[in-house]
């Protein structure tokens, strides 16, 4: 029988369900019942916004991010938050995207991960960032080049 939610997983689970919204940088997580087992999560926004460092005009962007969880899955409500926090940051679309990439691997340690930001237009160029991790295997050898 498969393992259902129960109210002590709340627990450590700090913004759902509480309080006024605002942005933050905290992601938070719980337990996956399925560490056994590969499934992609796939988490959507047409919604994400930051700023050019240069201009301070709004840069606007699809945002996809996929995973492949270990021990835990980040909280929905949390990320949306997460997301907001860049809102007013002026930061370069393929620094912004490695850094919610950095955050989700530090806050999930997934098998595998992967952040697509497709920001509009500006200029006449479009720009599309793939940002990508894959846990190493235990015992895999690392490929070390040789000049």
């Amino acid at each position: 029988m498969p393992k259902k939610t129960t109210h002590s997983e709340f627990a450590g689970l700090t913004i759902l369900g509480r309080g006024k919204t605002v942005p933050t940088r905290k992601l938070e997580t719980f337990s996956n019942h399925h560490p056994n087992r590969d499934y992609t999560v796939t988490l959507r926004t047409e919604e994400f916004t930051c700023v050019c460092p240069a201009t301070g005009q709004p840069d606007f962007a699809r945002l996809t991010i996929e995973y492949i969880p270990d021990r835990r899955i980040v909280e929905s409500k949390s990320l949306k938050r997460y997301l907001w926090s860049f809102r007013d940051e002026g930061t370069f679309h393929e620094h912004v995207t490695n850094i919610i990439l950095d955050d989700l691997i530090k806050a999930l340690s997934p098998r595998w991960c992967k952040v697509t930001a497709d920001f509009a237009v500006r200029g006449g160029i479009a720009i599309t960032v793939d940002a990508e991790y894959r846990k190493p295997r235990m015992g895999a050898r690392k490929n070390i080049s040789r000049t």
